[in-house]
Parts: structure tokens; sequence; C-alpha cells
């Protein structure tokens, strides 16, 4: 993984701040087309990450790297 390990603790720790319960719900609500990739993101935006990414992580990474992250990160919290 490219992404750096302080940045991937910090979006990890943004994405388990979340409210669990409004996680599930949004989870099952199962949008779009490839609806595994929807949540990643929708979590990336629900926990405000994205002047994070802008000011951090687009000066070394492209979004492909970020969702491996992402698939990451989401599978160690079991969300």
């Amino acid at each position: 993984m490219k992404i750096k390990p302080e940045h991937y603790s910090y979006i990890k720790h943004a994405i388990d701040a979340l409210p669990k319960d409004k996680v599930a719900q949004h989870k099952a609500k199962e949008l779009g087309k490839d609806k595994a990739k929807r949540f990643r993101w929708d979590l990336f935006h629900a926990a405000r990450l994205s002047r994070f990414a802008s000011d951090e992580l687009y000066g070394y990474l492209n979004d492909d790297h970020i969702d491996t992250a992402l698939k990451g990160i989401v599978k160690e919290l079991g969300v």
C-alpha cells in the first residue's frame, strides 16, 4: 500500500468515530452500481476527509490508492 502509515491511521480513526448505527443504516441502503466502493467513499466523505485528502493525500496518491486504503480500513473495522 502506498499510503503513509500515519495517514492510514488518521483515516481509520476518523471513520471509526462515525456513529455505528448510522453506518449500518447507510450500508443497508446498498446505493450505487458498485455498492462496496460507494459505501467506502460515502464513509470517507461522512468522516469529513475531503479537505484532508486535498491537503495531504493527493500530493502523492490518486483515488485508486485511497480506495485500496479504504478497503483495508473497512475490513479492519468490520463495517
